[in-house]
C-alpha cells in the first residue's frame, strides 16, 4: 500500500528571539515506533531577527554543522540575513540500539541519551566526531570516569602532527578557555584516552564535523548538562547508521545521512541498505512502499524522515466484529457493481485513519497496490485462517547495520 500524503504542507514557523529548542524528546507511547518529534508540525521554520551567521542559528538550536548546512543548501552559512527563514529538524528517528544509557551516531554527528530518571523520554544533543585518520570506535562501553576542569596531555603523535602543521603544543594543556578538552571529561571504558569533552572557544564550531582525534565533542553548555546528569557506569553504545527506519503511528519513516568523509557509497549501494532496513522493520515482508519518496530522501540524504508506507492497524482494535453463527447456511452473493451503493468496501479515512465497515463485512480485509481502499475478502473457507501481514513490527534490535 503506497502511503498517502499524511501532513500536507504542514509548516511552523517562529521568529527567532529565545535561546531554546526542544532537545528533550518524549519517546512513542506505541510499543516498537521509534520516531520522536519536537512538535506535532512536518516542518519547523524559523525566522531570524538580525544578521547572523547559519553556524550561530545551529548552535542556538542545539544542531551541528553538517546538520543545518545540509537542511539549508541555499543560505550562506557565513551570512543569514535578518527575516530569513531558516528550516530546522522536526522528527527523529531513533538509532537502532538500546533505549538505555548513552547512544552516539557519528554517522548523524547526535547523540541520544535516556536519562533513569526520566523514564519515557529522550535527550538529543549534536558532536563532534573522528576525522578520517583518527575514527571514533564502535560498540558497547561505558563512562569509567568524569572529571571536571581536565588537563590536557597530548599524546607524541598529536604533538608531532601540531608541530608540522606550525602549532607546536606543550606536554601539559592546562584547564581554561583555550583547552580543547572544555570544563568537562566523560572517560570512555576503551584503550586509549577517548572521551566525551566540551570544547575550546576556537573550535565550537566544528560541533557535527568531523574534526576530533577520536573523541566526541560537545558544545560547552551541552556537556556540563550531560556531566551532571550522566552517572559512572553509564552504558555506552557507539555505532555508525547513516540510513535509519523506524515506526510511527503504523506509519513506516526513513531518514538519510550524508555519508562520512573516505566512506562515500553509491546510489545503489544506499538503496540495498535502505531496502534490508524497510524489509527488517517490516517483520521480514518487504511492504509496497512508495519508491519515489525513497529515491527522494536517498537522494537529498538531508537528515529528514520521510513518510514511505502506511499500514493498517489491527482491525480488532479498530472495529468490533462479531463471531460469525455456526449454524447459519452461507449465502454467496453475486460481485456488486463499481457503482453500487451495497459493495462491500472498507474505507480508511485519509485524515482519521478510521476504519469504516459494513455490518456484513468479515474480519479480513487486504491493502491493494497504490490506493486508499481495502475490500474485502469474500472467501470464507480462507477467512479464519488468513491474518493481515501488516501487524505491528517487533522492536528492532542490532547496531551496526548501514555501515
Amino acid at each position: 500500500m503506497k502511503i498517502r500524503t499524511l501532513f500536507a504542507g504542514s509548516l511552523f514557523v517562529i521568529t527567532l528571539t529565545g535561546n531554546a529548542y526542544a532537545a528533550t524528546y518524549n519517546l512513542p507511547k506505541i510499543k516498537g515506533d521509534t520516531v520522536v518529534a519536537a512538535s506535532t508540525n512536518d516542518t519547523v521554520t524559523i525566522k531570524v531577527d538580525h544578521d547572523q551567521t547559519l553556524l550561530d542559528v545551529a548552535r542556538r538550536f542545539n544542531l551541528g554543522q553538517t546538520e543545518i548546512v545540509t537542511l539549508n543548501p541555499k543560505l550562506d552559512r557565513w551570512l543569514v540575513k535578518t527575516g530569513e527563514l531558516v528550516r530546522l529538524p522536526n522528527r527523529r528517528i531513533l538509532p537502532d540500539s538500546p533505549h538505555e544509557g548513552i547512544t552516539l551516531n557519528i554517522a548523524e554527528y547526535r547523540m541520544y541519551y535516556y536519562p533513569e530518571n526520566q523514564p519515557g523520554t529522550v535527550r538529543s544533543y549534536a558532536h563532534g566526531v573522528g576525522r578520517q585518520d583518527w575514527q571514533t570506535p564502535l560498540g558497547k562501553t561505558s563512562i569509567a570516569r568524569k572529571v571536571k576542569d581536565p588537563a590536557w596531555h597530548p599524546p607524541e603523535s598529536i604533538r608531532r602532527e601540531h608541530a608540522a602543521n606550525g602549532d607546536p603544543l606543550p606536554e601539559i594543556v592546562p584547564p581554561g578557555p583555550n583547552n580543547p578538552l572544555g570544563a568537562y571529561a566523560l572517560h570512555l571504558n576503551l584503550p586509549g584516552e577517548y572521551r566525551i569533552h566540551g570544547t575550546d572557544i576556537d573550535k565550537i564550531f566544528g560541533i557535527g564535523m568531523q574534526i576530533t582525534h577520536g573523541c566526541v565533542r560537545m558544545y560547552p553548555e551541552d556537556i556540563e548538562a550531560l556531566y551532571n546528569s550522566v552517572p559512572v557506569g553509564t552504558s555506552v553504545y557507539i555505532v555508525k547508521q547513516p540510513i535509519k527506519v523506524g515506526w510511527l503511528n503504523n506509519t513506516l519513516y526513513v531518514e538519510a545521512h550524508p555519508d562520512l568523509e573516505g566512506e562515500e557509497k553509491t546510489p545503489d549501494q544506499r538503496y540495498a541498505i535502505a531496502l534490508a532496513l524497510i524489509q527488517k522493520a517490516n517483520n521480514g515482508e518487504l511492504p509496497e512502499f512508495d519508491q519515489v519518496a525513497l529515491n527522494q530522501a536517498l537522494k537529498d540524504i538531508d537528515g529528514t524522515p520521510v513518510p514511505l508506507y502506511e499500514r493498517l492497524p489491527p482491525l480488532e482494535d479498530e472495529v468490533p466484529v462479531d463471531e460469525p453463527d455456526a449454524n447459519q447456511v452461507p449465502v454467496v452473493k453475486a460481485k456488486p457493481s463499481a457503482n453500487s451503493s451495497s459493495s462491500k468496501t472498507a474505507v480508511v479515512s485519509k485524515k482519521k485513519e478510521v476504519i469504516k465497515v459494513t455490518k456484513s463485512t468479515k474480519k479480513e480485509v487486504s491493502s491493494t497496490k497504490n490506493k486508499s481502499l481495502v475490500t474485502v475478502n469474500k472467501d470464507k473457507d480462507k477467512d479464519k485462517n488468513t491474518t493481515n501481514k501488516t501487524t505491528a513490527s517487533k522492536p528492532q534490535t542490532g547496531y551496526y547495520h548501514g555501515t
